[in-house]
C-alpha cells in the first residue's frame, strides 16, 4: 500500500468513507462524510468466520458505495506495536485487496477509552448495552480522528 500522505493526497473533495475498528471477536464500523467531516457508528460485525466477517463487511461497502476505508491501527501510548498491530495492517492490506479501496490506516491509541466514555456520559445505558455498541463508536473515533486530521491538514483560504 502507498504511503498515508499519498492516500491523503488522493481522496476527492466529497464522499463516504467507512472506519473500522477490527478486533478479534467483532469489528466495530463507522460512516463518515468527506464534505461535512462527520463520523457516525454504525455496525459490530461479530461473525464467527472470517469468510462470513468479509462477506459481511462487503454488504456495508455494497451498501454505502465509499470513496476509501480507514483502520484504527492500535499502538501502545509510547508508540510501540500492540499485541493486535499486526493482525490490523493484515486486515488493512485485505480489505484493500478485496475491494480494491483506498485504505488509510490511522493511529486508533486510546480509541475504546475515549468511545466508553462517550456512551458512559450518553447516560441511561447498562454496561452491557454499552459492550455492544462500543465497537462501533470506537470505529466512530477512529474515523473522526482522520476526518479531523484531513480538516487540520489542509490550507484555510482567508477572506
Amino acid at each position: 500500500m502507498p504511503d498515508a500522505q499519498a492516500r491523503l493526497a488522493s481522496l476527492p473533495p466529497r464522499g463516504t468513507l467507512l472506519g473500522f475498528d477490527f478486533g478479534l471477536a467483532r469489528i466495530g464500523v463507522a460512516t463518515g462524510e468527506l464534505e461535512t467531516g462527520l463520523a457516525n457508528p454504525l455496525a459490530v460485525v461479530a461473525e464467527a468466520s472470517n469468510d462470513s466477517r468479509f462477506a459481511a463487511l462487503a454488504d456495508l461497502v455494497a451498501q454505502w458505495q465509499p470513496v476509501a476505508l480507514v483502520v484504527g491501527i492500535p499502538r501502545h501510548l509510547d508508540g510501540d506495536a500492540h499485541a493486535l498491530t499486526v493482525r490490523c495492517e493484515r486486515f488493512a492490506r485485505q480489505l484493500a485487496g478485496r475491494f480494491g479501496l483506498p485504505v488509510v490506516p490511522v493511529d486508533e491509541r486510546l480509541s475504546s477509552v475515549e468511545a466508553e466514555a462517550r456512551l458512559r456520559e450518553a447516560g441511561g445505558r447498562s454496561w452491557q448495552d454499552r459492550k455492544a455498541r462500543l465497537d462501533a463508536a470506537a470505529a466512530q473515533v477512529i474515523l473522526q480522528s482522520f476526518l479531523d486530521s484531513r480538516t487540520e491538514s489542509e490550507p484555510h483560504v482567508q477572506a
